[in-house]
């Protein structure tokens, strides 16, 4: 009994360890500059919970970060290394706006924008899917290449087809009728929060209440033992890129209707730049567990948050601020990188065995 208790309290004990690590490196390396570590401290977590404002802005940083982080999470737990969130955050997006043409009642409009993301972000994950069960290609290669051919054709979508008459550099905005309403008055925080906290929720309940979910994961950690117990690896390669696809495209299209006050693609897709990168980190400091995922991107997005005060309360400069933010992140998302390095090296060894005797 006691085992399994402390089996489930594990990844939360390494978790925390981790950030006091990363904390203290971080303030090793403010006091080596000269700067006051306990100032910066307290200037970056004012910032996050020290007033309703700066709380609202944090969850609202943290909205789209939930889904691409469940993106990636989801991905490993089937054994994927899916890097593609970003251009299928593009696709969410460029589905979202492009529902604002149409005339729909307030409701309908929000819901047919939310499933259009989604379906949008699924079908870009089909191409890396496909590559790798028929011809062997490696997603993490496939998923980037779609990253970059997302990003200019979501630029070019924005200029030639979606651009704004009245002001070039960006698209036209959702229409009123699509967008989501605004739960703190005067911050960029809408529900679309309940949408990102929604999908998590029911990604954790497919993952470990569901037959699907149980395949994913046996396939995720053993595929040699899944195909022995008769489940169909392409089946579930499939389906953990749909999943990954539905939940980037989702935030894709949230960054649209549910983020005020722009609701429109800039013509660099400024937009939704990064949250599908911005993912992984929240996916490593989660555990990829999708109730771990949420707390990551509340953590993460408060860094991003506070950054600013640091600078103005502590007079720490931009550029150590990014320094003390990357150091908590590494500290933070390394216990499960070394769990994943020890899932990956058999598989490295094996790969090394069949290319020496071949």
């Amino acid at each position: 009994m006691l085992t399994r208790i402390y089996e489930q309290v594990k990844p939360i004990l390494d978790s925390f360890l981790a950030g006091l690590i990363g904390l203290a490196m971080g303030a090793i390396i403010m006091a080596i500059w000269g700067y006051a570590p306990l100032d910066a401290y307290d200037a970056l977590f004012t910032a996050i919970f020290g007033s309703f404002y700066g709380f609202s802005s944090t969850l609202a940083r943290a909205t789209p970060l939930i889904l691409t982080g469940l993106t990636f999470a989801i991905g490993v737990r089937g054994g994927i290394f899916n890097i593609g969130a970003e251009g299928q955050v593009f696709m969410g997006a460029l589905a979202a706006i492009s529902v604002s043409l149409l005339s729909l009642p307030s409701g309908i409009h929000v819901l047919v924008a939310i499933i259009a993301g989604a379906m949008a972000g699924a079908i870009w994950s089909l191409p890396p899917s496909f590559l790798k069960i028929t011809r062997g290609v490696h997603e993490v290669i496939s998923t980037i290449m779609l990253n970059w051919v997302a990003l200019y054709f979501g630029m070019y979508a924005v200029v030639e087809w979606l651009g704004d008459p009245q002001r070039a550099e960006k698209s036209i905005s959702a229409a009123t009728t699509s967008r989501l309403p605004i739960m703190v008055s005067g911050t960029s925080l809408t529900y679309a929060l309940f949408v990102s906290l929604a999908f998590s929720l029911l990604i954790f309940f497919l993952l470990w209440r569901t037959t699907l979910g149980f395949e994913l994961r046996v396939v995720g950690q053993n595929p040699a033992a899944a195909n022995y117990a008769g489940i169909k690896e392409n089946y579930s390669i499939n389906s953990t890129f749909i999943l990954g696809g539905l939940a980037a495209g989702v935030a894709g299209a949230l960054q649209i209707i549910g983020h005020p006050p722009t609701y429109a693609l800039y013509s660099d897709l400024s937009t939704v730049r990064n949250l599908g990168f911005d993912g992984i980190g929240v996916a490593l400091i989660g555990r990829n567990h999708p109730i771990g995922v949420i707390f990551a991107a509340v953590f993460f997005a408060g860094l991003n948050v506070g950054a600013r005060t640091m600078q103005i309360t502590a007079g720490v400069p931009l550029e150590m601020v990014r320094i003390i933010q990357g150091v908590i992140i590494i500290a933070l998302a390394a216990p499960e990188l070394i769990e994943l390095t020890n899932q990956l090296l058999p598989a490295v060894r094996n790969w090394i065995n069949e290319v020496k005797t071949s």
